[in-house]
């Protein structure tokens, strides 16, 4: 509680995502049992504290007992609902801060491709909203086993990507939004020139993999160099992209503009800058991947945001 007095006063909203590598399909799976510092070093005797990235949701909580907002939203990995039973200590643990003050509705996992993201990418998200703040009807629907619709937080679908609903948008595929893309050679782009420029190293290894074109891209990881995936292989590595490869275009990977373009950023948003007037990097291309393979889609936050501003009334008045 030292700490209290740094944030500001009469929030409504706490956002976050408390560090995954520990709970992604991708690592190790260590989840609470992990050791590592939320800079991937190893914690001090190698014991597993709030303090190591598997268990610093923790901190979350304690941010969300000293704000006491109205809705906090938090997410994580997919990975992280097939892990024992995970999802139910953190569920707990986040219903129980403020004094057991939260209605905290089980975690969805929502699939960015069906959000107008050219991605496949699964977030899990956890919602949780401060009983005392919520009005008497909005409070007995939402304690129901089975939330009513119109009540629930958990943004609906816009395209159909995996799911099956009438009247919803096409998915949007990698085409689309790389059609008026140039090369990265001819881009004054800092953030589209300098890219990744590691050899294909074989089928086997993660990352060498061509993104599909004309479908979603592939989940955007926080890596750099050799792990990032192809924009285009060559016919000789298995390359399907006939006809970007029969203008000649070369074999190379995403660049962080893609890569930023696949997880919904704006065409416009700096990544890759100068350091001032001088040549050398504030942030180079390495950086930039991190950056963006951590981010949640802008778009699937949009939409997640834009359920709970059309539910606030509903809820607070």
């Amino acid at each position: 509680k030292g700490g209290a007095n740094i944030f500001p006063e009469d929030v409504d909203i706490v956002t976050g995502g408390f560090p995954c590598q520990d709970f992604s399909v991708a690592g190790k799976r260590k989840g609470f049992n992990s050791d590592k510092a939320h800079d991937g070093k190893s914690h001090e005797d190698s014991i597993p504290t709030e303090e190591t990235r598997g268990k610093l949701y923790y901190w979350m909580k304690q941010v969300i007992d000293i704000t006491r907002p109205k809705v906090f939203i938090a997410e994580n990995v997919k990975g992280l609902v097939s892990l024992g039973d995970v999802r139910e200590v953190i569920q707990n643990d986040f219903a129980h801060a403020d004094g057991n003050g939260y209605i905290v509705l089980p975690p969805q996992v929502l699939h960015a491709g069906n959000y107008g993201v050219p991605e496949t990418r699964e977030r899990v998200i956890f919602i949780g909203i401060r009983r005392n703040a919520l009005n008497p009807t909005a409070l007995h629907y939402l304690e129901q086993e089975i939330v009513p619709q119109e009540y629930n937080p958990y943004p609906s679908p816009t395209h159909n990507f995996n799911v099956n609903i009438d009247n919803l948008e096409a998915p949007v595929t990698c085409r689309e939004i790389f059609k008026n893309l140039p090369e990265p050679e001819n881009s004054n782009d800092l953030s589209h020139r300098f890219y990744s420029k590691a050899k294909y190293m074989g089928k086997h290894c993660q990352g060498q993999s061509e993104i599909k074109i004309d479908g979603l891209g592939p989940t955007i990881r926080s890596e750099h160099h050799g792990n990032i995936e192809f924009r285009r292989l060559s016919e000789e590595h298995g390359g399907k992209i006939k006809d970007e490869l029969d203008k000649g275009l070369m074999e190379r990977r995403l660049t962080p503009r893609e890569c930023a373009l696949i997880q919904t950023f704006p065409p416009d948003y700096p990544f890759v800058r100068y350091k001032g007037y001088s040549r050398s990097f504030q942030v180079n291309q390495s950086g930039a991947y991190k950056v963006i393979g951590n981010a949640v889609p802008p778009m699937l936050a949009y939409n997640i945001a834009r359920r709970i501003q059309e539910l606030w009334n509903l809820y607070f008045d």
